[in-house]
């Protein structure tokens, strides 16, 4: 009887996670770059004598879905917007590489290049810092090319390149910041066919109408599951009583 109880307890803890992940899927429906998160559960078997035939689910690290999210035109000279496979390559809070898709970029006083959220930009040589400048242009490769203040209007230079890379879509995690990686100790390496819009940002790739769908599908998984170890425990009583009996 408890193998039943032990099956349905699990799918209903799986089916709260998987809720709470999609709600956080929805909250960052307007988010720039957003990519969703997508639950993934493996089954074990219970060690212990006896317990092999008891089998619990897990969650493991979250997996990313990769499908683009909509590219909008802003006219903002520091925005990008990755075209098709890819990532910019900013800065972690602990100090190590991370990747994002969110291109709406800023200058601070200090010249450094940061995403909206306040992270450094990455580029050929490590965080990106422009020198003062009275006009920003962004290639499609990712060339950073600047019109110095003071300087002949026909005199751009390229100052910098913001890192892009394409890491193998099965190394994407989230870490305990949110941020995207591709593995621990994994190294970002440049790949030069991906190419980046100026002057447009991607909005969030999580679909409304998919997203509010899965979150019913949850629901009722969630209510099965209840329903079933209340049915697995009046089985539970009545068996009892009927032993009484005898």
């Amino acid at each position: 009887m408890d193998r039943g109880l032990f099956i349905a307890m699990s799918g209903a803890k799986q089916a709260l996670s998987a809720q709470a992940l999609n709600a956080n899927n929805l909250a960052n429906m307007n988010t720039t770059g957003f990519r969703a998160d997508l639950a993934r559960v493996r089954e074990l078997q219970i060690q212990g004598t006896g317990l092999p035939t008891r089998v619990y689910g897990v969650i493991e690290n979250n997996g990313v879905s990769t499908t683009p999210g909509d590219i909008k035109h802003t006219g903002n000279d520091l925005d990008v917007a990755i075209q098709g496979k890819g990532f910019l390559v900013i800065m972690g809070p602990d100090g190590q590489e991370v990747l994002s898709r969110a291109g709406s970029l800023q200058v601070d006083s200090a010249g450094q290049l940061l995403t909206a959220s306040g992270r450094q930009v990455v580029g050929n040589g490590g965080p990106i810092t422009l020198p003062p400048f009275e006009k920003v242009e962004i290639a499609n490769d990712g060339t950073i090319s600047i019109l110095g203040q003071g300087q002949d209007p026909s005199t751009l230079a390229a100052v910098d390149r913001l890192k892009l890379v394409n890491p193998p879509v099965a190394s994407l995690s989230k870490n305990a910041y949110g941020l995207l990686t591709a593995g621990t100790g994994a190294e970002l390496v440049e790949d030069e066919e991906v190419k980046v819009v100026s002057g447009s940002i991607e909005g969030s790739n999580v679909i409304a109408i998919n997203a509010m769908t899965t979150m019913i599908d949850l629901a009722r998984k969630y209510e099965s599951y209840v329903k079933l170890m209340k049915t697995m425990e009046e089985i539970d009583t009545n068996s009892t009583k009927i032993l009484s009996l005898s």
